[in-house]
């Protein structure tokens, strides 16, 4: 009998558990990392950068047939699961306004912050035909980006990439005056400094080894720009709304993902002063961890049906 994930979205590829002779027959690399553990269960250490990067490889090669696909060592490698999950919620927010998922081109979707790894583009284009724009401050994130798009021409053309110049702004620089985007997605730097980041490293590798290792592993690891920022997540969120508030015509909806939840509370009454018309909380949870994207809008609810 298989045994779903229960917790990921009805439509994430990703609910059950992961087949890993399949895997191992798109990078065969992989199986020297694959091994069984003390609850018979076959798995990857998920503290070696090495192997995940593998894993997710391999997952974006078999279901969302992305060739080539890597990374830097020095670059945040996602969890696929959880990243698809996003893409599915944001999905069902647009289906709202519809009988269905609105699929295809003319849906077009903004991620702020799409690192080296092109994860979300990806996973939107491919489930679900939306053309996609990806940001970051970060050139060689983007130039790691560009070089998968290299490798795969029949995703190529329904993903942009743009570099934000100003590390002050996110939307600024980015939607030109005749710009609209369907929604905007973004999942931003948790942590407040690189020493809140390194902390959270550690205390995640010694979650996944039951051990007490001081050495934070880079799989959990990143760029500046992927893992902190002065203020962290709340910093970041706020700006974010009030940038949101300049561009209100022209992005449907705006989303983020947010990991505390105490955050809310400033949040939801920040979108109330900039007079964001509605406002919603999606839970998401992939295992133990239990997340949430914060959306919003003002475009008002009779001008929301998207043009397909």
């Amino acid at each position: 009998m298989t045994i779903e994930k229960s917790s990921l979205h009805t439509r994430n590829l990703h609910r059950n558990p992961y087949d890993f002779d399949q895997l191992i027959s798109c990078v065969p690399e992989l199986k020297q990392y694959v091994f069984v553990n003390a609850y018979q269960t076959v798995t990857i250490n998920f503290s070696l950068p090495k192997a995940v990067k593998l894993l997710n490889k391999a997952l974006l090669l078999h279901f969302y047939n992305v060739q080539d696909w890597d990374i830097p060592d020095s670059n945040l490698c996602p969890p696929i699961p959880g990243r698809a999950d996003y893409v599915h919620y944001i999905a069902d927010l647009l289906a709202e306004h519809h009988k269905d998922v609105p699929t295809g081109t003319s849906v077009t979707g903004l991620d702020i912050g799409v690192g080296a790894n092109l994860v979300y583009p990806l996973i939107a284009h491919q489930s679900y035909g939306w053309t996609m724009l990806g940001t970051d401050i970060n050139r060689n994130s983007l130039e790691n980006a560009r070089h998968i798009l290299q490798h795969n021409p029949d995703i190529s053309s329904n993903i942009q990439l743009k570099q934000q110049p100003d590390p002050a702004h996110i939307f600024k620089n980015i939607i030109g005056s005749t710009d609209r985007f369907t929604f905007s997605m973004c999942n931003p730097p948790f942590h407040d400094s690189e020493e809140s980041a390194i902390k959270g490293n550690i205390r995640k590798t010694k979650n996944l080894n039951k051990s007490k290792t001081q050495k934070a592993h880079l799989n959990f690891g990143g760029q500046q720009s992927e893992l902190w920022c002065e203020g962290g997540e709340l910093a970041f969120i706020t700006k974010m709304i009030h940038e949101s508030a300049l561009y209100s015509s022209q992005v449907l909806w705006f989303t983020c993902l947010v990991s505390k939840k105490d955050h809310l509370h400033p949040l939801t009454a920040l979108l109330k002063k900039v007079k964001a018309i509605e406002f919603k909380t999606i839970d998401m949870a992939q295992g133990q961890k239990i997340s949430r994207i914060l959306a919003w809008t003002f475009i008002p609810e009779q001008d929301r049906k998207i043009v397909m």
